[in-house]
């Protein structure tokens, strides 16, 4: 079996825009991957592009081979375009080997650990701006059988938090605690936008509501500053997904910046290099919970890798997602009492509708981190909550 071909689709996903990589074969076998940045999308497009010459002709069950020569043969090397191009790519070769082999991805990964995983909500919070507005939408979410809820509560703030900044923080959060009860699971989403010391001292005044972890809660790009904050931080600190490869998270490991880490399998190099940087957590007694605000092939993906990861902690899935997203692939999610069951269906058991790609065309969309616009009310007819799907799928069941 050989590549003949290797193509990316980008599409406009409301919030972002998702890359799906297409890897065809000459046996008429095809993988699909994903390299979803939701930023450069045209420079990943172009990437892809040119890293097609280094694979096409190569066999696709050769993972490891083709991974290092390529990565090797790239003079500049990491950063997210270049090592998305190459996730993407790598991604689909798995998916490609699942299905010529008639196994799920897992099984090629050395096996299932488990059948299902505990799992949070993202973007439960649509359209909250104040603590109430938060709370009401966490007991509706958590109603719904969630039992973890992570969220970005500091509006616009950036480097440091002011008084009024903090104190709104506290109560957000102070409000959503109130609202779900003492047991259900709490992640607080920074997105690298603090220095140390202000992000030392929201940890002591969120820690009365005993948060699970904070999530990237300095820039990323200062080890010394995320191994500062852990030191001496109240709530165990998470990060990993602006980190590339496992060449990167060694210095993180050895530096001592996480407590959970946070790889993106599609800025890392893909299913065998998180397979890799999840063994070197695992030798250091870290779990790793994986990145996935993305689109259906990440989730499909990540969970078959979660499945065969022994120190796996927590599944992130987008709670609220465009009306079009069950369009676009044939995706079954099942969901019982906070926890997603993982198939096990051939590759990452899961096909793309190409057609209805075309329906979604690529739109620039900037960032919002530090905007104030996280929680964005989208247009009412476009939006759905992804979990309604899955009550369906267990009455299938």
């Amino acid at each position: 079996m050989k590549i003949t071909d290797v193509r990316a689709y980008t599409l406009d996903a409301f919030r972002t825009n998702w890359t799906f990589i297409k890897v065809e074969t000459d046996e008429g076998i095809y993988g699909w991957g994903e390299a979803s940045l939701g930023t450069r999308e045209n420079a990943l497009e172009g990437c892809v592009e040119d890293m097609k010459r280094m694979v096409v002709g190569r066999d696709p069950g050769e993972i490891e081979k083709m991974w290092f020569e390529v990565y090797r043969d790239s003079y500049w090397k990491g950063g997210p375009v270049m090592m998305s191009a190459l996730s993407g790519i790598e991604i689909a070769c798995w998916d490609i080997m699942g299905k010529k082999l008639n196994k799920p991805v897992a099984a090629l990964l050395g096996g299932k650990m488990r059948d299902k995983v505990k799992m949070y909500a993202n973007a439960w919070f649509v359209g909250a701006r104040e603590p109430e507005d938060f709370a009401a939408a966490a007991k509706k979410t958590v109603a719904m059988g969630v039992k973890a809820l992570k969220w970005d509560p500091f509006g616009k703030a950036h480097m440091t938090l002011s008084l009024e900044e903090m104190d709104k923080a506290v109560r957000i959060v102070g409000a959503v605690r109130d609202a779900v009860g003492p047991y259900v699971d709490l992640l607080i989403e920074c997105h690298g936008r603090f220095n140390p010391f202000t992000s030392v001292e929201m940890s002591r005044q969120l820690a009365p509501f005993k948060p699970m972890l904070i999530e990237e809660p300095t820039v990323p790009d200062n080890l010394d500053s995320l191994a500062w904050v852990r030191d001496h931080s109240m709530i165990p600190v998470a990060a990993g997904e602006r980190f590339y490869g496992k060449y990167q998270f060694w210095d993180v490991l050895h530096k001592g910046c996480v407590d959970i880490a946070q790889p993106d399998i599609f800025h890392t190099g893909g299913i065998y290099e998180s397979k890799k940087i999840a063994a070197m957590c695992e030798a250091n007694h870290i779990p790793v919970s994986f990145h996935n605000p993305s689109g259906p092939i990440s989730n499909a993906a990540i969970l078959q890798l979660a499945a065969s990861t022994p120190n796996f902690l927590i599944h992130e899935i987008m709670l609220t997602d465009g009306s079009f997203r069950k369009d676009i692939t044939n995706e079954e999610v099942f969901f019982e009492d906070g926890y997603i069951l993982i198939n096990d269906k051939p590759g990452l058991g899961i096909e793309v509708n190409e057609e209805e790609i075309a329906k979604h065309p690529y739109k620039p969309r900037n960032l919002r981190h530090y905007t104030g616009t996280l929680t964005d009310i989208r247009p009412k007819d476009d939006t759905v909550y992804y979990f309604k799907g899955l009550e369906y799928a267990n009455e299938k069941r």
